[in-house]
């Protein structure tokens, strides 16, 4: 596996699925090597359950220990990799653990999107107007679906990614991409047949 990211398997989805150390985990990413009791702040837990928790996130590779940082007892813990993927085969076969990681994801991801709001009347000017909070709404065959996603991750694929060992600008900011792209199958089929038979007189 990269520095870059990590691809979750039955085994290490299992150490994950957890929406505090998703929440963690993210945290040591975004900002940086952090010890249990600056995390603990953070997160408004006691130092003993985030200990716990990354002692569980260092057991399956999520975590390492920063050495060379603190004093006495202190430690300092850094994320092993940038990013992470559940690739489906993984997610079907550990329904239950895919379900509690990806509520604690989307969570983590609606988290961001309320601190975004908090502080978007303080954008400076320039970059006003580069940011959106909006939905688009298709119907598309499995095939298109697929076309859609890949190019996606074609355009994302052109731009700096958010390391610290990659040079960048001296004005260039963290800028995120969260990215939902959800099918809702069978709706459509099933709104016409609550319609019908609802007897709601609507």
């Amino acid at each position: 596996m990269s520095r870059d990211e990590v691809r979750l398997d039955s085994t290490s989805l299992r150490g994950l699925a957890h929406p505090l150390r998703v929440r963690m985990l993210n945290l040591l990413r975004e900002e940086g090597p952090a010890t249990a009791t600056t995390l603990a702040q953070r997160l408004r837990q006691s130092t003993g359950t985030t200990s716990y928790h990354l002692r569980q996130l260092a057991q399956y590779g999520f975590v390492a220990e920063e050495t060379g940082r603190g004093s006495g007892r202190e430690r300092w813990w850094r994320a092993v990799h940038r990013g992470t993927v559940l690739e489906g085969d993984v997610g079907r076969a550990a329904a239950e653990d895919t379900e509690t990681y990806m509520r604690a994801v989307g969570a983590l991801y609606a988290e961001r999107v309320d601190r975004w709001l908090n502080e978007i009347v303080d954008v400076p000017v320039e970059w006003r107007g580069k940011s959106t909070l909006s939905d688009w709404r298709f119907r598309l065959t499995p095939d298109e679906a697929g076309e859609l996603y890949d190019a996606l991750h074609e355009v994302l694929g052109r731009y700096r990614r958010d390391d610290p060992d990659t040079p960048a600008p001296a004005d260039a900011q963290p800028y995120v991409v969260q990215a939902q792209l959800m099918a809702f199958l069978g709706r459509v089929g099933d709104a016409d047949a609550t319609d019908e038979d609802s007897g709601d007189g609507r």
